[in-house]
C-alpha cells in the first residue's frame, strides 16, 4: 500500500538546501541530509512551514511515496 507523506524543505539564501529533522524543541532542528528528514502528515508539515517561515527561509512541501507492508493476518488458535 502507498502513502503520501510530507518532507519540508527550506532554502536559506545562500547557505545549502536543509530539511527539518526535528520540531520537539523551540528552534526546529534542520539536517542537509534527505535520508534523515521527518517524514509527516500534511497538516503537521504545514504547521512546520508556519513555524519556520521568515522573510529570510523559504520553506516547502515536498510529497514522498511511502510503502506500506500489509501485516500478515493472525494465526487462528485450534482447540
Amino acid at each position: 500500500m502507498k502513502n503520501i507523506k510530507f518532507v519540508v524543505k527550506v532554502n536559506r539564501g545562500t547557505r545549502a538546501t536543509q530539511y527539518v529533522h526535528r520540531m520537539d524543541r523551540t528552534p526546529i532542528q534542520m539536517t542537509p541530509n534527505r535520508k534523515l528528514a521527518l517524514i509527516m502528515g500534511r497538516f503537521t508539515a504545514e504547521d512546520a512551514i508556519k513555524a519556520i517561515t521568515t522573510s529570510q527561509c523559504t520553506p516547502e512541501l515536498v510529497p514522498v511515496m511511502v510503502t506500506t507492508r500489509m501485516a500478515a493476518p493472525a494465526a487462528r488458535a485450534t482447540a
